[in-house]
């Protein structure tokens, strides 16, 4: 297994081949898999997600992707969500008024964007967090928003001081909510980096960067 080797938690999201061309094009060498232990024990996992959040949640656990991203993140080992794959992330969605449970990993709730079009669909800049690996030197590029809901407020306030805080960018789409998060092996966006173009080729290549 090389440092550049990804895998694409295959689910029963779309979208995959996309975030696959886009990472191969970034040197990383990428499979696309369903299987428990592989996606353990992948160098990466990407956790994508197009469509609802209960939907994404529902082919999660029976891929037992829950406890797939639990004992990767307990081991120290790298996740990156995308769009859903981030939203999922949070402790839970509510999405027309139906609540269902997330992964948990940080406290939050996604809920629908307080903004006079929706869905948010289209080119936004995002304020990259002071000290960002996958947004460095990406300051001011435009990324690619596919969403109605999203995360307004960053409630995970108590961290161990001997870690490094988790860094969070945010965008605006009548309201501001987060676009992307960078909390020691666990990376999250919720834009879509694969549909960006060469502002979103860096990102990943700054995040297969991290691999090594």
């Amino acid at each position: 297994m090389s440092a550049n080797d990804v895998t694409i938690l295959d689910y029963g999201s779309g979208n995959l081949r996309s975030a696959q061309r886009a990472l191969e094009h970034v040197g990383a060498t990428v499979t696309i898999s369903s299987d428990y232990e592989h996606a353990i024990e992948a160098r990466a996992l990407v956790l994508p997600g197009v469509g609802a959040f209960a939907a994404c949640m529902e082919g999660i656990r029976k891929v037992r992707g829950d406890a797939i991203v639990d004992r990767r993140l307990a081991g120290g080992r790298q996740v990156l969500g995308i769009c859903v794959g981030m939203q999922v992330l949070f402790d839970r969605g509510v999405e027309h008024g139906v609540e269902c449970e997330g992964l948990g990993e940080w406290p939050g709730v996604v809920e629908p964007l307080e903004a006079p079009v929706l869905p948010h669909m289209g080119w936004n800049t995002v304020s990259a967090a002071t000290g960002s690996r996958i947004l460095a030197g990406l300051e001011g590029e435009r990324f690619y928003f596919v969403h109605s809901y999203g995360v307004t407020r960053w409630e995970l306030t108590d961290h161990d001081p001997t870690r490094r805080p988790p860094l969070v960018s945010w965008a605006h789409h009548g309201v501001d909510f987060v676009a992307a998060v960078e909390n020691g092996p666990l990376v999250a966006t919720q834009f879509h980096p694969e549909k960006s173009g060469d502002a979103g080729l860096a990102l990943l290549e700054n995040w297969v960067g991290t691999l090594r």
